[in-house]
């Protein structure tokens, strides 16, 4: 049997190109700095970080390994089809994180297809990226190994969610029996996060939160610009 991904804290290290931390050797870096705090894991995006982040930490940690990559005859983005799938099975990541979502996918490949690829040609295991309780449950029942709140909040049906979603990660924890629930999506706050482990869920990935210094120094400005005090005439 394959090891699970340990309990704790995964974090998401990624950058896409027009971010200022794309490039270079920052995405390991990042990583490292991950793994020095207590992280048990990371999740990346693309074989090239994937690959990077295992030879900056020497394989100590597992990786959650996906590729984004857009189509125009569908929204769905995270290792869509068998091409990202083929390439991140000759990755170091351990896992492969899928969109799940009732979504059509390009060219109309089915997630069962993915699942069914990645069983016949890897050991890797499987992420399953949800935005509803409902893809949660048609997820498990294609033998996934992990079920992730990934999307919840950037599909048009849970856009107006707020986040991060803890009736669904609730949910999920009572109902889902097959699968390991892993809580991911709009964790900000430690109480979140506390609240969220007293669910009994135990794999937790943050990801903006740690490591996209842009939008974290956004919020902080916002809250600037919108304080009373700050913005009072002297």
């Amino acid at each position: 049997m394959k090891k699970a991904l340990p309990r704790g804290l995964i974090v998401s290290c990624q950058a896409l190109k027009d971010e200022p931390l794309y490039g270079g050797d920052t995405i390991p870096k990042m990583a490292l700095a991950a793994e020095l705090g207590g992280a048990v894991g990371i999740r990346a995006n693309t074989v090239k970080d994937i690959n990077a982040i295992y030879k900056k930490l020497d394989g100590r940690l597992p990786i959650i390994g996906l590729i984004k990559k857009n189509y125009s005859d569908s929204p769905v983005y995270i290792t869509p089809t068998l091409k990202e799938v083929k390439a991140l099975i000759k990755s170091k990541c351990c896992a492969i994180a899928l969109d799940a979502t009732n979504r059509i996918r390009h060219n109309g490949i089915k997630l069962a297809e993915l699942i069914e690829y990645i069983r016949e040609n890897s050991d890797k295991q499987i992420v399953a990226d949800i935005a509803s309780y409902e893809e949660a449950l048609e997820a498990e029942s294609l033998g996934v190994d992990y079920i992730s709140t990934t999307l919840c909040g950037y599909t048009e049906d849970t856009k107006d969610v707020k986040l991060p979603n803890i009736d669904l990660c609730r949910k999920l924890k009572e109902n889902i029996k097959h699968a390991i629930v892993i809580a991911e999506g709009g964790i900000h706050a430690y109480e979140e996060l506390d609240e969220i482990l007293s669910l009994g869920i135990d794999r937790v990935i943050i990801g903006g939160a740690i490591t996209r210094p842009k939008c974290i120094t956004s919020n902080y400005v916002q809250i600037i610009q919108n304080n009373r005090a700050f913005n009072q005439v002297i």
